[in-house]
């Protein structure tokens, strides 16, 4: 194989590599509503410990706290609680805490 050749395969093998990594990446996304009408997305990734929120048509990183039982994230006004058996609540724009439950996506 020519040194041309060869730097060629090795550039696309790096690059095949990269963009596989990346879409090694495992993701989780619920779509939530709450009991006071509110809906947002979260997404949790691997490797980061944050929740990245779609709220009130604005994105926000909720950094991940210490939690007695299940996980807290908070940031930026909002806090979200998910405890160990799923419930799930958030508190945000100095409104009340409200439960929230995930939606479910119809089958295709």
């Amino acid at each position: 194989m020519s040194r041309h050749k060869a730097v060629v395969w090795g550039t696309i093998m790096l690059a095949a590599g990269i963009s596989g990594a990346r879409q090694a990446d495992a993701q989780t996304f619920r779509t939530y509503r709450c009991a006071d009408g509110t809906q947002f997305i979260v997404a949790f990734y691997d490797g980061d410990n944050r929740a990245f929120l779609q709220i009130d048509g604005e994105p926000v990183t909720l950094g991940k706290r210490l939690a007695a039982s299940g996980a807290r994230y908070s940031g930026a006004g909002i806090t979200l609680k998910i405890d160990k058996t799923g419930v799930t609540t958030v508190k945000h724009l100095k409104r009340p805490v409200t439960a929230c439950a995930v939606i479910e996506k119809p089958a295709l």
